[in-house]
């Protein structure tokens, strides 16, 4: 049986629809590693909504098609079976994360970290994390005021420290808008 508590699952991506006939899910990925967890064999876990068990299913393909992740699993061989997916969000167990290399960070470690400027000035708590194109950009939330958009960059970025959840940069003008 497997224990469906909040802890114990990191969440990986949301079906939004089916592609195709053949049982292929169009997936908007919320990985830090979309070609490790995607590949053929992995084992994801399905969480609709309504339903208290996730569906256990393996990935048969992957390959990614505009701005989407398209998927087929072992145990969906239809176009009608996919289509009972949608909205629903994929899973991977936590312990299931690899580790990483030195200096090397999951999303879900970063969400939530204060950001604080190299004058110890708080700047606000990281909320999402994009990943437009060559370097990842940290989306801050901030009091009062409009998001904060991070690159980050070793230029911008000086220090993270994932125990006690803060965050310092430099702040490079123009960077944030008052």
């Amino acid at each position: 049986m497997i224990e469906n508590m909040e802890l114990d699952w990191l969440n990986v991506g949301k079906i939004v629809n089916t592609h195709g006939v053949r049982g292929e899910v169009r997936v908007v990925s919320k990985t830090d590693f979309p070609e490790e967890r995607y590949k053929k064999g992995s084992v994801l876990y399905i969480f609709k909504q309504g339903q208290t068990e996730p569906i256990k299913v393996t990935v048969a393909s992957h390959r990614q098609h505009k701005q989407f992740d398209l998927l087929t699993f072992e145990e969906i061989g239809s176009l009608n079976e996919a289509e009972q997916l949608k909205e629903s969000i994929l899973k991977v167990e936590k312990e299931h994360l690899g580790t990483l290399d030195e200096g090397e960070f999951y999303f879900h470690q970063i969400i939530g970290c204060d950001v604080y400027d190299e004058h110890e000035m708080r700047i606000g708590q990281i909320k999402e994390i994009l990943t437009p194109g060559a370097n990842d950009v940290w989306v801050v939330e901030r009091k009062g005021k409009k998001d904060a958009l991070i690159p980050y960059i070793p230029s911008v970025v000086k220090m993270i420290d994932i125990s006690s959840k803060t965050i310092r940069i430099e702040l490079m003008e123009g960077l944030i808008d008052e």
